[in-house]
């Protein structure tokens, strides 16, 4: 069932991903074409505090040109680890640390088009040290309860997969 790339070509060249469209031989011997988005990866924190309330972003989202109610999350920059950028961007984007880290899963966003992974950690013991976000960057930090954010994921206010998976996951664990 497997599919054989037999040609490349770049279509576009960017910051944060690439663009590539594929010719491939498939498992019939037909041939088709294939566009391919390549990322980087990111990372996206679920951190928990004292109370168990969910630590969110509130954000701007310019290609669903809406303000997006998310978890902590990033790009990994070239040869970065998840587990520092997931530790670099809790605290650019929320102002907190955490001394409790554990890497709950990875997924795949949309893999019929592009090759991006987002590796999920769990983020316990917070410590407020302060917001540092990049220049680009205006996002607001809050605390929601995991019923609230449930009737948030319920009602279709939040709609980012990754905090939609993650907090999903946690709720099974206090189940």
């Amino acid at each position: 069932m497997e599919e054989k790339r037999l040609e490349r070509q770049q279509v576009f060249a960017g910051k944060i991903l690439d663009v590539y469209k594929d010719t491939v031989s498939l498992p019939n011997g037909n041939v088709a074409t294939r566009e391919v988005v390549e990322h980087a990866g990111a990372v996206a924190v679920l951190a928990i505090d004292e109370q168990g309330q969910i630590v969110m972003v509130r954000q701007y989202r310019y290609p669903m040109q809406e303000v997006m109610l998310e978890i902590p999350a990033g790009k990994l920059e070239a040869n970065e680890e998840p587990l520092e950028c997931a530790k670099r961007e809790l605290e650019e984007e929320t102002g907190y640390i955490a001394a409790n880290w554990e890497k709950i899963f990875s997924l795949y966003t949309s893999p019929g088009f592009a090759n991006e992974v987002i590796h999920i950690f769990l983020a316990r013991d917070l410590q407020y040290v302060g917001c540092n976000p990049d220049d680009d960057e205006f996002v607001e930090a809050f605390k929601a309860s995991v019923e609230v954010t449930i009737e948030d994921i319920n009602s279709g206010m939040i709609r980012d997969a990754k905090t939609v998976s993650a907090v999903l996951w946690w709720k099974s664990q206090l189940s």
